[in-house]
Parts: structure tokens; sequence; C-alpha cells
């Protein structure tokens, strides 16, 4: 699985990369660190497949929030899976992260924007595997494969 990154006109592209240099170990960046974790404990062939992951303002979180999901605001991060689709060439599916409101988060929780920003990513991409947090079951389910993969990256546990 190979990850794309976009980032928007109204995101500082360089403060972005340098969130995710914090995973980079050797040659691999910082994003592919973040998803062979992912891969790593989740044994999911669907990884095979490719993820674009846009980085964007405010006002597009907005929109796609808006027009996907009925609702009038700005939201961390978004899914849009491809499921359904066994073809192993098409994208997994896509994720658009908002910037702003992952840095406001970040500093209202007291964390690192890098930490911040790797769980949402790891939460982005179990939502594009099926995984959901509808029910008290299923949030625990995502909640403890969420903990295991950002313990290998060095988060901390992002429930506590």
């Amino acid at each position: 699985m190979a990850i794309e990154l976009q980032v928007a006109d109204g995101v500082a592209a360089a403060v972005v990369h340098a969130a995710f240099k914090e995973f980079a170990a050797g040659p691999v960046n910082g994003l592919d660190a973040l998803l062979q974790q992912v891969r790593d404990i989740v044994p999911d062939e669907q990884l095979q497949r490719d993820v674009c992951l846009r980085v964007c303002d405010s006002a597009e979180s907005q929109n796609l929030n808006q027009t996907y999901r009925g609702r009038n605001a700005p939201t961390n991060i978004l899914s849009f899976t491809a499921a359904g689709m066994d073809n192993v060439t098409l994208p997994l599916g896509d994720l658009a992260l908002c910037w702003p409101v992952a840095v406001a988060e970040a500093q209202q929780q007291g964390k690192t924007v890098a930490h911040h920003v790797a769980h949402l990513c790891v939460h982005g991409v179990l939502h594009l595997l099926g995984y959901d947090h509808v029910d008290e079951a299923e949030a625990q389910t995502m909640e403890r494969v969420e903990i295991q993969i950002l313990a290998n990256l060095g988060v901390a546990d992002p429930y506590k």
C-alpha cells in the first residue's frame, strides 16, 4: 500500500510534512511508517491498496462534512472508502484531515500535533477497513487496535 499526500493551498505544507517526520525511520517516510504499523497489527489484505490523505482547511472540511454527512461544521478527519470494490488496483479510499481542527484539538488535549495527527490517520485508515464505533463493543475493539498501533509508534494512549 502506498499513501499519496495532498496538502490544500490554505495549509502550510512544510508544517504538515514536519509533523509526519517524527515517525520516519531511515528511508521510510513518516506516513509509510504509520501505515506499516497498521499492517503489522491488522492482518488485512486490503492494506495492499493505496490511500490518499488530503490535508485540508476548515472550509473544505466543512463542505465535505456537509455534503457527505449532513453536518455543517468542519471535522477532524473524514474517511471515504471504496468498500465493496475488491479490485486490488483500486484505492482503498480517501482520508480528509482538517489541519486547523486537528491542531486545535491537539492543543486542547495537551498533545503534540504529530501524535494527534497520527491518531487521526490511524483512526481514518481503520474506518477504511470497516472498523467503526457506532456501538460500544465496536468502539472498544477499534480503540484497542488504535492504542496498540499508536504504542508501536511511541504515541501514548489517546483515550486517557
